[in-house]
C-alpha cells in the first residue's frame, strides 16, 4: 500500500444519517477556512497558477459546502438510489456514481438506481456539469455517503442477527455472520433509519480493497441505449405537448421585423398556433412535418442580427488588432508563429429540444441541462414567475460536450408555452444548431520560444479570441470565489483561462496571455474552451524547436517535461506506437502531450498525406490526409472505470482529428454556411484511423483527475504535427482544409415559394 493510499484509507470522514422511514445518508465535507484546495493559504501565484490550482480545485471547493444535501438511499426493495445532481450526457457517470456506491456498500451495481436530480437550488454552485469536474467533485461525498449507510446497515444487521458488528460482513448486498445467516439490505432498511438526524464517523475502503473501483465495467444504461428504451427529452409523452419548432433569422441573432402571412400559416393542416417571440416565429402543430412545412411557409421580414455583415476575414483582423505584444524580441535565437483556429460547430449528436407546460402561473421544463439551477432562475426572469414557481426536470441526453451548459431551448419552450397557454415539445432543426446555436470561437495563437544551444530560455504565448460566454454558470462560481483566488483584478475569462492552461515543459521563463474580442457571436466550448487550440499551436512549436535544435521531437519534449509522471506516459505512447519507425515518402508520425485538471495525456499519430490518399474519390464527403494510426496513452491518477475512460479517449481522439482536419464552420456575411451533418465535416468512417489504441496508466494516486476533455488537445496536436512532417511544411491554420469550401451553400432562410433545395430538407 503507497502512503498515500493508506493515508487516505485511515482517514475518517463524518456524514449523516438523515431523519427518514428508510435508511438516507449522506456526507459532511467541510474546507479548511479561507483556503482554496491546491494552495496555500498566503501562497503566491507562479507563472504556471495550474500548479497552485486549477478549474476542477475552484469547482470541488465551490460545491463542498453543500455536499452534505446529496443522499444515498437503501429502499426496502433492497436497491440503492441515488439522484445525481450532474447531466448525464453520454460522458458514463451515472455508471461511475453506481460503481462508487456499490465499491462502498458491497452492492452489485445493479442494484444501485442512479437517477439525475431535478433543480435543486440550495445546491447553489453544487449541480454544474462541466470542466471534467463531476467524478472529481463527487468521489469522496459519495463514497462517504455509501460508508455512511453500509455502516448503519451492519448496525442494523447486528442487531437482527445477534452477532456483533465487527463480525459481520456484507456481500453481494447480503449482511452475513459467522455462520453463513444473512440478511438483505433490503430487510434492513426500515430498522437502519434514523427518527432523527444523527452525525456518523467512517473509514472509507482504502485503495488495495477496492473490488469495484478500477474495474472495467459495462455502461449500466448499455443495453437500453441500444435497443431503443432510453429516453431522451423527445421520447418524454408529457400530456398535451405538441412539436414545436422555430422559424429562425437569416443572419446570427436576427429578429422578426413583421410577419406577412401568419393567419395564412396558422389555417394550415395540424398547425395549432403560430406566434411571435424573441427568437423567432413559432408554429406547434400535431407532427414535427407539419411544423417544416408552416416553417418554409412563413414570410418573415428580418432585423439585422449582431454579427451582420461580418466574415471569417473580417473576424481574423479583429483579432489581429486585439492580440497583446510578446514584448521585445531577444537576442537570441527564436522560432515564431501565429496560429488560427476557425470557427467550429458545437451541436450535440441529440438535437437541441425541451419540453415545457407553462399555465397558471406555474412552469415545468424538461431538458438535458448541464446548468440547471442558472436555467431555473432565467426561465422565472424571462416569464416573470417566482423561481419557486418554475420545477425544472434534468433529462438524460444525447450527447454535450459544452452545448448543454446552455439552455437556450428550454428558454424557447418556456417562452412558447407561456404565450399560447399550451405544453410544448420543441426542437431545433440541425441547421438552427449549426446557424444560431453555440460555436466554438474563432481564435489565434503567437507562440515564439527562445534558445541558445541546448538551452530553451523562454516560451511566451497570446491567445487572442472571440469572447467566450460563461454566463452558464461558471463565471458565478469564479465571482463567487474571486477573492480566495490569486490571480488578481482580472475578468472572468481570464481567470479560466489561467486556471485551466498549464506549461508542462521547462522552458525558461514562459507567459501565456488571453486577449478577448468582439462579443456578437453564439460561443461556447466544445469539448473544451482554450486548451486544443493553446495546445495545438504550443506542440507545433516544439516541433519546430527541436528541428532548429537538431533534435528529434519525442526526445526534446521527454527531456524538458516538468515531471517523471509526464515523462512515462509519453514514453509509454512512444514505446507503444513504434516512435522512429521508417516511414514511406508522404507519411509521417507525430507526437505530442497534454496535461490538465491533474491527468496526463500523450498522443502518437500516423498520417498519410501522398496524393492517391489526399485525392482519393469520396461520396458527398471531404478528402484530404488520412490518420492512419492512433496510440493515446492517459494517466489519470485514479480511473474509476478504466472502460469508461477508455470509450472518452476514443472520442477525443475522433474530435481532434476533425479539429486537425475538416471541421469548421464558415462565416460569410454574417451567417455561418454550414447547415448540418451533412456538410459539417466531423470525423467520419472515412478518415477514422485503421489502428486505434487507447493505453490506459496504471496511475498511483488515490484521487481521479479530470478526463472528459483531456483526450482532444494532444490528439489534434499530434495530427497536426504528423501533417508538418509529412509535408515539410508547419499547418498555420485549422482545420488544414479550411480553406476550400466542400460544398454548396443552401439559402439561409426558407425561399418563396417554398422549395426542396433549403436548409430543412434533412428532418423529413
Amino acid at each position: 500500500m503507497t502512503g498515500s493510499t493508506e493515508a487516505f484509507g485511515r482517514r475518517r470522514f463524518l456524514g449523516y444519517v438523515l431523519a427518514a422511514p428508510t435508511l438516507v445518508t449522506a456526507a459532511r465535507l467541510d474546507p479548511a477556512p479561507g483556503v482554496l484546495p491546491g494552495t496555500a493559504g498566503d501562497g503566491l501565484p507562479s507563472a504556471d497558477l495550474t500548479q497552485l490550482l486549477d478549474l476542477n480545485d475552484l469547482m470541488t471547493a465551490a460545491a463542498l459546502p453543500t455536499a452534505g444535501l446529496i443522499a444515498v438511499e437503501v429502499g426496502r426493495d433492497g436497491t440503492v438510489s441515488f439522484a445525481l445532481p450532474r447531466a448525464e450526457v453520454g460522458q458514463g457517470i451515472t455508471t461511475s456514481t453506481a460503481m462508487l456506491i456499490a465499491e462502498e456498500m458491497s452492492v452489485p451495481v445493479e442494484r444501485v438506481r442512479v437517477t439525475l436530480a431535478d433543480a435543486r437550488p440550495e445546491l447553489v454552485f453544487n449541480q454544474l456539469t462541466g470542466g471534467s469536474n463531476t467524478t472529481i467533485a463527487t468521489y469522496t461525498p459519495i463514497r462517504v455517503a455509501a460508508a455512511v449507510a453500509r455502516l448503519r446497515l451492519l448496525e442494523a444487521a447486528a442487531d437482527e442477527l445477534g452477532a456483533p458488528v465487527a463480525d459481520l460482513t456484507v456481500k453481494a448486498g447480503v449482511v452475513l455472520d459467522r455462520s453463513g445467516r444473512g440478511v438483505d439490505i433490503g430487510a434492513l432498511a426500515t430498522k437502519a433509519a434514523s427518527a432523527r438526524t444523527r452525525q456518523v464517523s467512517v473509514r472509507l475502503t482504502p485503495r488495495d480493497g477496492f473490488t469495484v473501483i478500477g474495474r472495467p465495467h459495462n455502461r449500466v444504461d448499455a443495453l437500453d441505449a441500444v435497443t431503443g428504451r432510453k429516453k431522451f427529452t423527445m421520447d418524454l409523452d408529457v400530456p398535451g405537448a405538441e412539436p414545436t419548432m422555430v422559424c429562425r433569422p437569416p443572419t446570427i441573432n436576427g429578429r422578426v421585423g413583421s410577419v406577412a402571412n401568419l393567419a395564412e400559416v396558422r389555417a394550415m393542416p395540424g398547425v395549432t398556433d403560430v406566434v411571435v417571440i424573441s427568437t423567432g416565429v413559432a408554429v406547434r402543430a400535431a407532427t414535427f412535418g407539419q411544423c417544416i412545412d408552416a416553417v418554409r411557409a412563413l414570410r418573415v421580414s428580418w432585423r439585422p442580427g449582431t454579427a451582420a455583415g461580418k466574415s471569417d476575414e473580417s473576424v481574423l483582423r479583429e483579432l489581429k488588432a486585439a492580440e497583446l505584444p510578446l514584448g521585445l524580441r531577444p537576442p537570441t535565437p527564436v522560432v515564431e508563429e501565429t496560429f488560427t483556429f476557425h470557427f467550429r460547430g458545437n451541436s450535440a449528436l441529440e438535437p437541441n429540444c425541451a419540453i415545457a407546460d407553462v399555465r397558471d402561473g406555474r412552469a415545468e421544463i424538461w431538458s438535458a441541462l448541464k446548468s440547471p439551477i442558472v436555467a431555473r432562475q432565467a426561465i422565472a426572469a424571462r416569464l416573470g414567475l417566482p423561481p419557486g414557481n418554475v420545477t425544472v426536470h434534468v433529462v438524460e441526453g444525447g450527447g454535450s460536450f459544452g452545448r448543454k451548459l446552455f439552455f437556450d431551448a428550454a428558454l424557447e419552450a418556456a417562452e412558447v408555452s407561456q404565450k399560447i397557454g399550451k405544453p410544448v415539445k420543441l426542437m431545433w432543426h440541425r441547421a438552427d444548431d449549426t446557424r444560431q446555436g453555440r460555436t466554438h470561437p474563432m481564435a489565434t495563437s503567437r507562440v515564439r520560444v527562445s534558445y541558445l544551444g541546448g538551452t530553451v530560455l523562454g516560451y511566451q504565448q497570446r491567445h487572442t479570441s472571440v469572447a467566450t460566454d460563461l454566463g452558464h454558470g461558471l463565471g458565478e462560481i469564479i465571482t463567487a470565489l474571486a477573492a480566495r483566488l490569486p490571480v488578481g483584478d482580472i475578468g472572468f475569462s481570464q481567470t479560466f483561462f489561467h486556471l485551466s492552461q498549464s506549461m508542462p515543459y521547462d522552458f525558461g521563463v514562459t507567459g501565456n496571455l488571453l486577449s478577448e474580442t468582439d462579443r456578437s457571436f453564439n460561443t461556447g466550448s466544445m469539448r473544451n474552451v482554450y486548451s486544443p487550440d493553446v495546445a495545438c499551436a504550443r506542440e507545433l512549436i516544439v516541433d519546430r524547436l527541436a528541428a532548429r535544435m537538431g533534435r528529434d521531437p519525442y526526445r526534446l519534449r521527454h527531456d524538458f517535461l516538468r515531471d517523471g509522471r509526464s515523462r512515462a506516459v509519453l514514453a509509454r505512447a512512444a514505446e507503444a506506437g513504434g516512435w522512429g519507425r521508417a516511414m514511406p515518402a508522404g507519411t509521417a508520425q507525430g507526437i505530442a502531450f497534454h496535461a490538465e485538471y491533474k491527468s496526463v495525456s500523450a498522443a502518437l499519430v500516423e498520417i498519410d498525406c501522398r496524393s492517391e490518399t489526399v485525392g482519393r474519390p469520396i461520396r458527398d464527403g471531404v478528402t484530404g490526409p488520412r490518420v492512419t494510426k492512433v496510440v493515446f496513452a492517459v494517466d489519470v491518477g485514479l480511473a474509476v472505470n478504466p472502460r469508461g475512460l477508455e470509450a472518452q479517449m476514443m472520442g477525443g481522439v475522433m474530435d481532434g482529428i476533425a479539429l486537425a482536419l475538416t471541421s469548421s464552420l464558415h462565416l460569410r456575411d454574417g451567417h455561418f454556411l454550414e447547415a448540418s451533418w451533412d456538410n459539417y465535416f466531423y470525423t467520419r468512417q472515412w478518415n477514422t484511423p485503421l489502428e486505434l489504441e487507447i493505453i490506459v496508466m496504471p496511475g498511483t494516486s488515490d484521487q481521479p483527475g479530470g478526463a472528459g476533455e483531456l483526450g482532444v488537445a494532444a490528439s489534434m496536436a499530434a495530427v497536426a504535427c504528423a501533417y508538418g512532417r509529412a509535408t515539410g511544411t508547419t499547418p498555420v491554420s485549422f482545420p488544414i482544409n479550411h480553406g476550400t469550401l466542400s460544398f454548396t451553400p443552401k439559402p439561409t432562410i426558407p425561399p418563396v415559394p417554398p422549395s426542396p433545395a433549403d436548409g430543412l430538407d434533412h428532418a423529413r
